[in-house]
């Protein structure tokens, strides 16, 4: 059927602008970025590199990170990676040839500073951050997986510290999340004495909360960041801050910041409409 070709009937081209909506990145973005309800997903997008970190994909993961630490309507995070792996880490290519120009203070630090802003505002912000592994999760990408407030893995993913085996340390925060979830002698054992271990295993340190088959890692990172979700925005950021400032906060401090955290989250629409609907039930 012939369209009618009359200026008041012209066909109109759709302007996200127009709309307020973001106009699509572009596919060679080093990471991405959507918004779907009250789930974000940010993916690394190297595939080819296998989502190493550069200082491209630095930059952009700390303004990404940013934009979701300020979207109100968020309350889950999803990372994932791109392609055949989750992250292999830190972009040797980049950091050879530092190494090369002599150059390494300057490059490494330049790329750590964003990196480590991203990984920071993952702790601080109010949101729920859930890493989605699949493949290899190496160095800053083991870091990065354990950073995050939970982890989902496939069966195929597979866990390489990788620091050790160049003669270095931990950087991206693994040093934080995973000592923090296994304590220092297995962090040690794990940072020093092992040269990778499976989604299994990770799973029995208590480092992964569900493994899943890798065909079902989309669908089941998904269903449990919506399961996440579901938390009332109040409860979610304060049971977070709570939970990771206790290792590190006098008890008399720690019971004072539950006291305060509770009563924030009392003086909520969400908690007076689950206290009605409760009291309501038990009549």
């Amino acid at each position: 059927m012939q369209e009618n070709s009359s200026p008041n009937n012209s066909p109109k081209i759709f302007n996200p602008k127009v709309f307020n909506m973001p106009e699509p990145a572009p596919a060679n973005d080093p990471a991405l970025l959507r918004i779907e309800g009250a789930v974000a997903t940010i993916t690394l997008n190297r595939p080819a590199a296998f989502n190493a970190i550069d200082l491209a994909i630095a930059k952009k993961l700390e303004a990404l990170g940013a934009e979701v630490e300020a979207n109100k309507d968020v309350r889950v995070l999803v990372i994932e990676g791109e392609g055949r792996a989750f992250c292999a880490g830190g972009d040797l290519q980049t950091i050879g040839a530092a190494a090369e120009a002599d150059n390494i203070p300057a490059v490494v630090g330049e790329m750590l500073a964003h990196y480590h802003a991203f990984i920071t505002a993952l702790r601080r912000m109010p949101k729920l951050v859930l890493a989605s592994v699949h493949g290899s999760a190496a160095g800053a990408g083991l870091s990065l997986a354990f950073m995050a407030d939970l982890c989902i893995a496939a069966e195929d993913a597979r866990f390489t510290p990788a620091y050790a085996k160049i003669g270095v340390s931990p950087d991206g925060g693994g040093t934080v999340g995973l000592t923090a979830a296994v304590g220092p002698r297995r962090a040690l054992q794990i940072f020093l004495a092992e040269d990778n271990f499976t989604a299994q295993q990770a799973q029995q340190w208590g480092l992964v909360a569900k493994v899943v088959p890798a065909a079902e890692l989309k669908a089941a990172t998904r269903e449990f960041a919506l399961r996440l979700a579901q938390n009332a925005p109040a409860g979610l950021a304060a049971t977070k801050a709570l939970i990771h400032q206790a290792p590190t906060t006098p008890i008399e401090a720690q019971l004072d910041a539950e006291r305060d955290g509770i009563i924030a989250c009392m003086n909520s629409e969400e908690f007076r409409v689950a206290v009605k609907k409760f009291t309501g039930k038990s009549k």
